[in-house]
């Protein structure tokens, strides 16, 4: 099944995008060829989801999943961690191809929506 798929069968509200992704994203539409359109598409995408941010208690969710990874000596990049920490901190199941990284991380549930 796609991402397609998967989106197409969810009720918009029911998928969330936090703002470290968008973050992400939006940086890829400014470096494109055409950023006026490319953040035009982008933002009709993501503006139709929920949105969430890094907060006070992701914050803390952080700084125990970074000293558990520096601790094992399998450190990730820093945008990773604080995607993992708004999913972990909300209780959510964070959607990703990056299962190698994600996988590190105690407790957080994932599902790669690319696997056929």
């Amino acid at each position: 099944m796609s991402i397609n798929y998967h989106l197409d069968n969810l009720e918009p509200e029911k998928v969330a995008v936090c703002s470290v992704v968008k973050s992400e994203l939006f940086y890829g539409s400014k470096r494109s060829n055409n950023p006026e359109k490319a953040l035009k598409i982008q933002k009709s995408f993501l503006y139709q989801f929920v949105s969430l941010p890094f907060d006070d208690n992701c914050a803390e969710v952080y700084g125990q999943i970074r000293a558990d990874l520096a601790k094992i000596g399998t450190p990730i990049s820093s945008n990773d961690i604080q995607i993992a920490a708004i999913a972990l901190a909300n209780n959510l199941i964070l959607v990703t191809h990056n299962v190698r990284e994600f996988s590190r991380i105690d407790g957080l549930k994932f599902e790669d929506w690319e696997v056929n």
